[in-house]
């Protein structure tokens, strides 16, 4: 057989095994996929993947396609007619979401903590001092990202993640923001609005700030979370009733 023939039938052999089974997913490809769950799809599909009734990602339970790669091709390319969107996701990335969801799965549904929903809201509004930050059902302030769903977007594993290391995973649309003015001035908060010439944004004092570009120095996201880690502030049992009030927060 010639090079070319050989190529040819490898080629071949290849596209006819599934695209998920075409790929091998490492620890660290998982939790990308869990990354790109959560900033693409959580909203709708739930933290673990079966909140639209009828689908359970994790399981292979869909309402449309019959297969794996199907549900890929839908990730990537929407459907249209209804809420779910494209998504510039290549094979790779799509798989890793399956993936991600499929770890979820196996390793069984989350729980919450054996806490106390009214001591969590309690230290919430006292000693965790949340809501000098967040805000919850219209109360707290607009400075950090507003928790009123996050027990319908999170799992109990992760906002316990995030409160005793909030620097592990930064969703895009929680980073802050900087701006230096050419007089020096640093000024930091959360992003509005932006176009060529402007931009605007809410800083730590809940001041609505405009700057005209040609003022600043220099503009940009953070990396890192200004949220306080808590490890070592609060007990273990704080940590579970805290957790347990945030896994109760479903939205209006």
């Amino acid at each position: 057989m010639s090079a070319a023939h050989l190529t040819f039938a490898m080629v071949a052999a290849c596209a006819a095994i599934p695209l998920f089974a075409q790929h091998s997913f490492t620890p660290a490809d998982i939790e990308d996929g869990g990354k790109l769950f959560r900033d693409n799809c959580v909203a709708c599909h739930g933290p673990e993947g079966n909140l639209v009734d009828g689908v359970d990602l994790g399981h292979g339970k869909f309402r449309r396609g019959a297969t794996e790669d199907d549900v890929i091709r839908i990730i990537q390319d929407g459907i249209p007619g209804t809420a779910m969107p494209p998504n510039k996701l290549t094979d790779f990335q799509a798989g890793t979401i399956l993936e991600y969801l499929h770890t979820v799965a196996t390793s069984g549904r989350t729980a919450a903590p054996n806490g106390d929903v009214a001591r969590g809201k309690a230290i919430f509004q006292g000693k965790g001092g949340c809501a000098n930050c967040h805000r919850v059902y219209g109360v707290g302030s607009r400075v950090g990202p507003d928790l009123s769903d996050i027990g319908a977007l999170r799992r109990a594993a992760e906002i316990e993640l995030s409160i005793l290391d909030p620097n592990a995973e930064v969703l895009p649309q929680n980073r802050y923001y900087r701006v230096t003015t050419k007089s020096g001035e640093t000024i930091t908060g959360r992003l509005l609005n932006e176009d060529t010439f402007s931009l605007q944004l809410l800083d730590t004092k809940e001041r609505l700030l405009s700057f005209q570009r040609t003022d600043l120095r220099g503009a940009g996201f953070l990396n890192e979370s200004p949220m306080p880690s808590y490890r070592g502030k609060l007990t273990k049992t704080e940590q579970d009733d805290l957790v347990t009030y945030l896994l109760s927060l479903k939205g209006f």
